[in-house]
């Protein structure tokens, strides 16, 4: 019985690796650990596959058996390979192993460069490890994929994010896929913290405690979304599980490097962001701040899904730069139409005092206030337009930014994000203002905490009040500092930063109470440093004052008098 128990213990491992002299190292060094036993070694998926089925047995059977053929984990050592065949034929052998043998781990053995990393994320693999790691790295992978986990590399992962290629899948599979990665990156960092030697000791029992429910959280994140959408929904089907060989129809997945950024990448990093909170942490209000978290995220997707078709849209058209800076305020109408006659629904209809209101047309009412007041202050959004469909250069603290380059992605991403969230409240703001109080709106679209008709009433002065502290302070302040203020989404919700960008006709144009805070800013630059000197010096000199004049006159004063005292003692003294 104890030899049983130890052998449960055991992990069984089927290695494939194509380098004989690689596959005999791996097979010593991990048939050193006592939990580790490489069961069947082999240099090619196609004999991996063979001895796989001439076991006969299903894979229950398989972890089950107490027999050389027992096999718990496949360790498959990927090379990069410019040969299609072999290349097709690694991706098939997993797919026929993913159909077969559902519960059967795979963890590959890989470099980041390896161009069907993509497509095996996508298929369902458990994890991927780096070559060149240390054997205690993979021990570990190895481990943690045996009992169920997944245990993908960082760098794995940020290289799939660049170099998968998703145009062929359609917008809710790529957040899927996209929010699976996030998943794994989470999943990665949380084992590290809580496994790795240097950073073990040092966590407190809470912090693991925090951390370990954090992890449980996160697979079951994963497998709702593996539930609700199968990844293997994702994988091309040109590859035919019926054959250990099948050839791809189409060729490998491109390599896309950092230098030639896909506009894609772009709408799936901020899918992925959508994923988390989304309260606001701005010291401002928002109009989005009235609805359910479901609700705003619902609005969000909408609006990506929107400006991706305005995108193809505009791309299918063959609009030029020059065409484009004509319809800028076009464009930004009919897309904000769209979304609101999408969200609030078409045909919705409300019941007012026996009076049937359909919502949309009284809300599109409101189109040009709501341009005036939202749409036409979203900073740069021809420059982003331009960037997406012509890649043209991007203006960043007073450089222009080759496109092709990082720095131009992320500030592409920061206004598109700013675009999304300044359009969702361009969308709730006439709602609120002509539909705040009535009772299925509220029932429909309304946080609970702000049902009530004070609460609600409250929210709308906030928002009154924002508008003019904007109008009149805050927004003259930015013109004349030369930066935007932009929203933005973040881990833990909605934020706001600050970017560079130069606006003298902007603040050539102020007039009255803003052109009045410019100079208010203007003469307390000018005086602020004048005032601090004199205080400065002001003080300076009541401190040598009472210190070096009054101090050491009260000191001299005092000594004389004890002086005195003590003269007049003597002399009493000797009297006596």
């Amino acid at each position: 019985m104890a030899e049983t128990s130890v052998a449960d213990r055991s992990i069984h491992l089927l290695t494939i690796e194509p380098d004989p002299v690689i596959l005999s190292g791996l097979v010593t060094c991990l048939n050193r650990f006592s939990d580790l036993h490489v069961s069947v070694e082999t240099d090619g998926v196609s004999s991996a596959w063979q001895i796989l089925t001439s076991a006969g047995r299903e894979i229950g059977s398989l972890a089950e058996a107490r027999s050389p053929w027992r096999i718990d984990l496949i360790l498959l050592g990927l090379h990069l390979s410019t040969d299609i065949a072999v290349s097709s034929a690694s991706i098939a052998f997993c797919q026929q192993v993913r159909a077969r043998y559902p519960d059967l781990p795979i963890l590959l053995l890989a470099t980041p460069q390896n161009q069907d990393l993509g497509r095996l994320f996508q298929l369902g693999i458990a994890g991927c490890c780096l070559r060149g790691s240390s054997i205690l790295d993979l021990v570990v992978a190895i481990r943690r994929v045996a009992t169920g986990e997944t245990s993908w590399a960082i760098e794995i992962l940020q290289q799939i994010e660049m170099g998968t290629d998703n145009s062929s899948i359609s917008l809710p599979k790529r957040w899927q896929l996209s929010s699976l990665k996030q998943i794994e990156t989470n999943l990665t960092k949380l084992n590290d913290r809580l496994y790795n030697s240097s950073d073990r000791d040092r966590i407190s029992r809470l912090d693991r405690l925090i951390l370990s429910g954090r992890k449980r959280e996160l697979n079951t994140a994963r497998w709702l979304v593996k539930q609700l959408f199968p990844v293997t929904d994702l994988v091309d089907s040109n590859l035919d599980p019926s054959s250990s060989t099948a050839k791809l129809v189409t060729s490998p997945l491109p390599q896309i490097s950092p230098s030639n950024p896909q506009p894609q990448s772009l709408f799936e990093q901020i899918a992925a962001k959508l994923q988390s909170g989304l309260n606001n942490f701005t010291p401002m209000a928002l109009e989005i701040d009235m609805l359910r978290q479901e609700k705003k995220r619902e609005l969000f997707y909408l609006i990506l899904q929107q400006f991706e078709g305005l995108l193809a849209e505009l791309r299918f058209s063959q609009v030029t730069i020059e065409q484009l800076a004509t319809k800028q305020s076009g464009l930004l109408q009919d897309l904000w139409r769209s979304i609101v006659t999408d969200f609030f629904g078409r045909y919705h209809t409300l019941s007012i005092e026996n009076n049937h209101i359909e919502i949309i047309p009284v809300v599109l009412q409101d189109a040009q206030i709501v341009y005036v007041e939202i749409l036409a202050k979203i900073p740069q959004s021809i420059e982003l337009l331009n960037y997406l469909l012509f890649k043209t250069p991007l203006a960043i603290d007073t450089t222009i930014s080759d496109p092709d380059i990082q720095t131009s992605e992320d500030r592409a991403c920061i206004l598109l994000e700013n675009l999304i969230i300044q359009m969702a409240n361009a969308v709730m703001q006439p709602l609120l203002n002509r539909f705040g109080n009535v009772e299925s709106i509220k029932s429909r679209f309304y946080d609970r905490k702000l049902l009530s008709s004070r609460e609600i009433e409250r929210f709308r002065n906030e928002l009154s009040w924002r508008y003019r502290i904007d109008r009149y302070i805050s927004e003259p302040q930015a013109i004349f500092e030369s930066k935007y203020r932009l929203f933005i989404f973040t881990a833990y919700g909605i934020d706001r930063v600050a970017i560079y960008a130069p606006r003298p006709q902007e603040l050539a144009q102020l007039a009255g109470i803003p052109l009045v805070v410019t100079l208010a800013l203007e003469t307390r630059d000018a005086l602020s440093p004048r005032l601090k000197m004199a205080t400065t010096f002001f003080g300076s000199s009541i401190v040598y004052l009472l210190t070096e004049i009054i101090g050491r006159g009260i000191g001299l004063i005092g000594r004389g008098v004890i002086k005195g005292v003590g003269n007049i003692w003597q002399e009493s003294k000797r009297n006596s």
